[in-house]
């Protein structure tokens, strides 16, 4: 068995990669699915030195099949936005408190106590269906914050404009959390003025609205909110884990999270940093179903290990969960 603790309290890339090869062997032994697709590729743990041999479960495969490490009873299942009649992924989560700790653990390294924000959140299109693991974590934040005045708003644009510039004005750290087109809008009908609010988009257009290349979404929301920069989250319902930027869409992740890319022709083939391809991701929060999915995002990686989001394979459908397509 694998200790959780350990995933949360990794110093070392040496820390990092020895978990995460002992990850490997435990769900290629506990994981149907993820065994019989390393059958295929005639990957055993015994012939795995490295991270970079570990085999990635392309994404899709959530879609199509119970991606579970564990033998307990699912607590929760999450899902994915699509349109009608669209098969969703589906993330069966056996253990929420491993979720738990590691938005709070990420949260708290990125940007410090919850306790010191007031949470809002404009989500309107996650609200209107069950499953979203954003939902499921945003909704923590907002709680555990403590504040009073965190919380959802739906429809209400005149009663978030009139908090937020109130709140904003008395000195409060605030959070604004939104999809992207509610905070556009949000600008569109209000203009801000702010000096101690972190505006952080989720991305995604969702049908709602025109797709925009980031640099034009950031800069209309940065005149709009009277900030100097957008954050933004990048996760998806397949992770437990999230990457954080704070502007410029430079991502950073925890410390038990990992970004490789892989060749767009050979996906078995992994690239060196700066070279633009598919986006793996190791996520070890992911103990209970499988930490080494391979997306559908387009992206490199940087020198310094921060890591950058480009666009989608042409192939892929839209997500709603997504960055900018550039």
């Amino acid at each position: 068995m694998i200790d959780q603790n350990q995933i949360f309290n990794i110093k070392t890339e040496d820390e990092f990669n020895a978990l995460a090869l002992q990850v490997f062997r435990f769900q290629f032994e506990n994981n149907p699915v993820y065994r019989s697709f390393c059958d295929l590729l005639f990957k055993h743990p015994s012939a795995v030195e490295t991270i970079r041999e570990i085999p990635f479960l392309p994404i899709q495969f959530f879609k199509s099949h119970r991606v579970i490490s564990s033998q307990q009873d699912i607590k929760k299942t999450f899902s994915s936005s699509g349109t009608t009649g669209s098969i969703t992924s589906k993330h069966y989560i056996t253990d929420l408190a491993i979720y738990e700790d590691s938005f709070n653990t990420a949260f708290n390294a990125f940007y410090g106590n919850i306790k010191d924000y007031v949470v809002l959140a404009l989500l309107p299109s996650y609200l209107e269906r069950e499953g979203s693991s954003l939902i499921y974590m945003v909704d923590s934040l907002i709680k555990d914050s403590n504040h009073p005045e965190s919380g959802f708003y739906l429809d209400n644009l005149s009663a978030l404009s009139d908090t937020l510039k109130r709140l904003d004005a008395s000195g409060k750290k605030v959070l604004l959390i939104g999809v992207s087109f509610a905070l556009l809008d949000l600008v569109e009908a209000y203009t801000f003025n702010l000096n101690n609010t972190i505006i952080m988009e989720t991305g995604g257009m969702k049908g709602r609205r025109k797709e925009l290349i980031r640099e034009e979404l950031h800069g209309i929301l940065k005149t709009g909110f009277g900030v100097n920069a957008i954050h933004s989250e990048y996760g998806m319902t397949e992770l437990l884990s999230q990457g954080y930027s704070k502007g410029n869409g430079v991502f950073n992740y925890p410390n038990w999270m990992r970004i490789i890319t892989r060749d767009t022709e050979d996906a078995l083939t992994i690239l060196d940093n700066g070279k633009t391809g598919g986006i793996n991701v190791i996520d070890l929060a992911n103990i209970n179903s499988c930490s080494f999915i391979a997306t559908q995002d387009l992206g490199r990686v940087n020198k310094d290990g921060s890591f950058e989001i480009i666009g989608r394979f042409d192939t892929s459908d839209i997500r709603g969960c997504n960055l900018m397509v550039l």
